[in-house]
């Protein structure tokens, strides 16, 4: 157990622009099996959003991290679309979208819940939404290049890379293949793509550690580990490690001692709650009372947490994400005690 806070780095949200959320899911998703299969996990049914809206799957997050003995909080994200020829929407080629501005204002009704914005690079006002982003209080950036075709080696997002430097955001963005979705470029969740913003500087987080699939005719995992040896500033999430479709990928990442520093908790929420993250599918290397403790867990971040300690995660990584993020949590909450500060100066000065 580790005294750091432990920070779920990687979990989502969703929503179909129920409560004027700006939301939207398109039509293939619509009618995909996924689409159900997701709202199950959330716990929620498209009933309850369209009379509730689109928060209250924020709500629903909050109260399982109140729940938790482990888990203090969650990185939220948003998540762009495809951006144009002109640099607009494209809401025809978008699977689905959550805008910044829903999170940002959603987060900050929850203490558990952080801001994890999503902006394409490729966006006309791409920085503008940067600079709004980080005085909204994200702590990183998230991207899903085979979803919102992105390709992270495409040097006119340089500009971006820059800032995203000089703001001190981390990028989070996906690496290897995807199947959550109903079409995905998985060229562009080549972890070799992710040299040019290393080379500029920007903290990237592979999310997952480019545990499977194949670019150049090689294992993605492979392509990852020659980039950590070259960039310090790499770093990996180990959300999604324990699916049944990644199964040894965990155990192999951990042998690699130097870099547990960088390794970060998360667990790609909502996915453990749908079966295929089930401590079962690793009974062969846990032993038997240790599964039959994990499977009568209810909570899914205790749950999760134990599945990966029983795997073999150091308590080091379980505090890694608290300790990267702390330059920008320290931030927000300067910025969330000037503004009480200030409210409660107008408040004293009215006479109220």
């Amino acid at each position: 157990m580790t005294d750091t806070p432990i920070i779920d780095v990687h979990c989502h949200t969703a929503g179909i622009g129920a409560g004027g959320s700006g939301c939207f899911v398109s039509p293939a998703l619509l009618r995909s099996w996924k689409y159900r299969i997701y709202l199950r996990a959330f716990g929620i049914t498209e009933t309850e959003l369209l009379q509730e809206g689109d928060g209250l799957i924020l709500h629903r997050i909050s109260l399982g991290l109140e729940g938790s003995s482990r888990v203090g909080a969650a990185v939220v994200f948003a998540m762009d679309g495809v951006a144009g020829e002109r640099g607009e929407l494209d809401r025809e080629q978008t699977e689905f979208y959550i805008p910044n501005e829903f999170i940002a204002a959603e987060i900050r009704r929850y203490p558990n819940l952080l801001f994890g914005a999503s902006i394409n690079p490729l966006r006309g006002d791409a920085l503008e939404r940067l600079d709004r982003a980080h005085a909204d209080g994200a702590v990183l950036v998230k991207w899903l290049p085979s979803i919102q075709h992105i390709d992270p080696a495409d040097r006119r997002i340089i500009p971006f890379y820059q800032r995203l430097r000089e703001l001190g955001l981390p990028l989070l963005t996906h690496t290897g293949e995807e199947s959550s979705f109903t079409r995905s470029r998985d060229e562009l969740g080549d972890p070799e793509r992710l040299r040019l913003p290393l080379q500029e500087g920007v903290t990237v987080i592979a999310a997952h550690a480019a545990s499977n699939g194949r670019n150049g005719g090689e294992p993605n995992h492979q392509r990852f580990l020659r980039l950590c040896a070259q960039f310090p500033n790499l770093y990996a999430d180990i959300s999604a490690l324990t699916q049944v479709n990644r199964l040894g990928h965990l155990s192999r990442l951990l042998k690699y001692g130097e870099l547990h520093s960088r390794l970060l908790y998360g667990t790609d929420m909502p996915l453990p709650s749908t079966g295929i993250t089930s401590p079962w599918f690793h009974a062969y290397r846990v032993p038997p009372r240790t599964l039959v403790r994990i499977l009568a867990e209810k909570n899914p971040w205790d749950r999760d947490v134990l599945l990966k300690e029983a795997l073999g995660v150091p308590a080091e990584v379980f505090g890694n994400t608290a300790r990267l993020l702390r330059p920008l949590l320290q931030g927000e909450a300067q910025t969330q005690q000037n503004e009480t500060r200030i409210e409660s100066e107008k408040t004293d000065q009215s006479g109220f």
